[in-house]
């Protein structure tokens, strides 16, 4: 969600990671390339408040397929690790849920952007809406996204927790209200499981 802390997150783990010595790839979505960071620029932009549903979903799987075959797929040959600050789970969750186009058709949309490709797990950092925003807000990072009515938010909510439930083999649900140092503790015990 936003302002769950997941970007400080991700920025700890790739910090702990390449501390013990691994090769790691930290990329985001939209963007991580540069045609999705041009992507990006559209969804986030405050002037494109006007972009539909539909041309938003396309746009998020349009950067996903990008990332997937310029950096994800070539790092995980090359035995990398990757972080991803979002991914897959994320359209599910705001153009599925949020948006409303149900979880199947933003799944068949995204099953050519990632070709095949799958996070070994998926942290949710469980914050209400609400308190997400509330993070956000006085900050200069406000983006388009940012100014969605609060129930679009809730259903974004509610769709993660369906996903967390479907996928629970690969979903790890943490608190994300604790401390930052405690929620990086928990990403790290159980990234070292599959170290």
């Amino acid at each position: 969600m936003e302002g769950s802390g997941k970007s400080t997150q991700v920025g700890l783990l790739g910090a702990r990671l390449k501390e013990e010595g691994y090769a790691v790839v930290v990329t985001r979505e939209p963007g991580g390339t540069r045609i999705g960071e041009k992507i990006r620029e559209i969804t986030h932009s405050r002037q494109n408040v006007d972009i539909t549903a539909a041309c938003e979903a396309y746009l998020m799987a349009a950067s996903r397929a990008q990332t997937v075959r310029e950096i994800i797929r070539p790092a995980i040959v090359a035995g990398k690790i990757v972080i991803a600050d979002r991914f897959y789970d994320s359209s599910l969750a705001y153009q599925g849920y949020g948006r409303e186009f149900g979880e199947k058709k933003i799944a068949l949309l995204n099953e050519l952007a990632t070709n095949g490709v799958v996070p070994d797990v998926t942290f949710f950092l469980d914050v209400a809406p609400k308190v997400g925003i509330s993070r956000r807000n006085g900050t200069e990072k406000i983006d388009r996204l940012d100014l969605q009515p609060p129930d679009f938010y809730e259903r974004v909510y509610q769709g993660y927790l369906t996903l967390a439930k479907k996928y629970k083999d690969r979903y790890i649900l943490i608190d994300g209200e604790k401390p930052i140092e405690e929620i990086a503790a928990i990403i790290w015990s159980t990234i070292r499981t599959f170290l």
